[in-house]
């Protein structure tokens, strides 16, 4: 349930005068003591009513909170805790309380690499202490498909801040298909992940009209602000519209989209239709070994490996081009097995 701010400093006040063992804490002694805690955080003149710290102390035992708080009265007067080591603000953690912070914290955790979220690093680990402390080092039931020991993470914050305040960059990057690293005037526009990868979209160059292009972190030598050279904006591409025709990250601005047609058998129907290849996706023939299935893309290299794992599972039916694409890189695979 839900407790407003005046409760909650009643209730802190209460406990800070019970673990007090040194004074005895008759019922006026707690509305004097809740009193003036409001008034010090608050600015509230009107005091506490006895029936408030009453209910308070009703509270503090149940367990609504969670306290459960084991207040006593002795010799009919005073209020002490009957454990001289109970506060409430060092309750233990229910069995649900520990799973979901422990989910939350898997979670979390894979923000690490920015400094927009550093303030949360020294967060993360103390509930990750908390957590370990109390269940046991109890295994996550979440497992994030992450890569933590990819090359270029150190870059990540970098990039993200580069973008943030629109500066031109100088990137030492080497291709897979270069035999050494090369200089890259770049003006970067976007970071975007997938497949576990993740990719600074941005302008090479210093040219009005320079294509965009898409560097892997993984793949870059070093990095830095450029010096002879202002950041040019994009003005010209939506990055958003772009890539909601792509799977992947290989978008071309100049491309058109096509319709891609597909056959699933019966068996991964179900999986396909829950989780569509795209969300232009949609079932257009239903078939007695499977149904056919649509949707509008740019065709890609990713298109064809995703394409590609469901082997024999599935079946590209158009456009003609994609289809005989595929059939070739099959027949090729093939050949590796005879």
């Amino acid at each position: 349930m839900p407790i407003n701010r005046n409760a909650l400093i009643r209730y802190r006040t209460i406990d800070s005068c019970l673990r007090n063992r040194y004074r005895k804490w008759t019922m006026p002694d707690l509305i004097e003591a809740c009193s003036e805690a409001l008034y010090e955080y608050e600015g509230i003149e009107k005091g506490v009513s006895r029936r408030t710290v009453q209910a308070d102390i009703q509270m503090m035992r149940s367990e609504k909170l969670g306290y459960n708080a084991p207040i006593v009265v002795v010799e009919k007067k005073y209020y002490t805790y009957e454990d001289p080591d109970y506060t409430i603000t060092n309750l233990g953690l229910s069995s649900q309380d520990l799973h979901t912070i422990n989910e939350a914290v898997s979670i979390l955790k894979q923000f690490k690499g920015f400094s927009h979220f550093q303030e949360l690093n020294g967060m993360i680990s103390k509930l990750e202490d908390k957590v370990h402390t109390q269940a046991k080092k109890e295994d996550s039931v979440i497992d994030l498909d992450t890569n933590e020991n990819l090359k270029g993470l150190e870059y990540l914050d970098f990039l993200y801040q580069s973008i943030i305040h629109q500066k031109a960059l100088d990137i030492s990057y080497q291709s897979f298909k270069a035999k050494k690293p090369g200089r890259i005037l770049f003006h970067p526009y976007l970071l975007k992940e997938y497949n576990g990868r993740w990719f600074v979209v941005g302008a090479k160059g210093n040219k009005k009209k320079a294509p965009l292009v898409f560097l892997a972190i993984d793949r870059i030598e070093n990095v830095g602000y450029s010096q002879h050279h202002a950041y040019r904006e994009n003005t010209t591409i939506d990055l958003k519209e772009l890539f909601s025709k792509v799977i992947g990250v290989s978008a071309n601005p100049g491309q058109k989209t096509e319709m891609v047609r597909i056959w699933v058998g019966k068996k991964d129907a179900p999986y396909l239709l829950t989780k569509p290849f795209h969300n232009t996706q949609k079932q257009v023939e239903e078939r007695e070994n499977g149904v056919v299935l649509e949707f509008e893309v740019q065709l890609n290299l990713e298109l064809e490996s995703k394409l590609l794992s469901y082997g024999d599972r599935i079946e590209v039916l158009g456009p003609e081009k994609l289809r005989e694409r595929i059939r070739n890189r099959v027949l090729n695979a093939f050949k590796y097995y005879e």
